[in-house]
């Protein structure tokens, strides 16, 4: 199957503390965190164009390719990926969050055969913590953990069906693409991911990477 991948890389990073955004963190191998995420995809024959969503004055740290597009974000998540889904010409579209960069091919495989399928699927895994249900700040019940997945991305989903749930929900507010499309009443699947993709969100996150 051919893709396009939306990666999402316009936040400010402000939990990350770092005094500039996040994804554009230096590695201790010389690659930014965002170079990771872009790379992975490029390598990939099947991706056609990596739609990489950030801000304009960070444009020129992005090093340039044959598949890269590059996208102005807009205020929300939301509204970074609908901008940059507008660029998408494939029949099937990932989105990423640019600040994952231990994505595995592996992976990418695997959400590819399950979208032909299914039509919209996501990567994440299965709790492994005891789970509490909580309210001001007391435990209302404990939730059965093996019934709790915890979303990752890359989320993958026909094309025509996310631009379709994005059009018809242009002014509500949602966590990810999944929620979206579920709310609309389509299927949504997943993979099972058994290795760590942990998105860097605080500044702890950055040491020793």
């Amino acid at each position: 199957m051919k893709y396009d991948v939306v990666i999402v890389a316009s936040g400010k990073g402000q939990r990350a503390n770092l005094g500039y955004n996040k994804v554009f963190h230096v590695m201790k191998d010389g690659k930014t965190v965002l170079d990771h995420s872009i790379d992975l995809f490029y390598d990939d024959q099947d991706c056609i164009n990596i739609i990489v969503v950030t801000n304009e004055e960070s444009f020129d740290l992005i090093k340039d390719n044959d598949k890269l597009i590059k996208v102005v974000g807009g205020q929300y998540r939301k509204d970074s990926v609908f901008n940059g889904l507008n660029e998408v010409t494939s029949e099937y579209v990932f989105v990423h969050d640019g600040a994952r960069p231990y994505l595995r091919k592996e992976n990418i495989d695997e959400l590819k055969e399950v979208v032909i399928k299914k039509n919209a699927v996501i990567l994440g895994h299965m709790a492994s913590d005891t789970v509490k249900q909580i309210e001001d700040d007391k435990i209302i019940k404990t939730i059965n953990r093996e019934t709790i997945f915890l979303a990752e991305t890359p989320q993958v989903f026909k094309t025509e069906i996310l631009v379709d749930c994005y059009k018809k929900c242009e002014d509500v507010m949602f966590t990810d693409e999944a929620s979206l499309v579920e709310s609309l009443g389509y299927d949504v699947y997943i993979v099972k991911n058994k290795y760590a993709n942990p998105k860097l969100t605080i500044h702890d996150d950055f040491d020793n990477i």
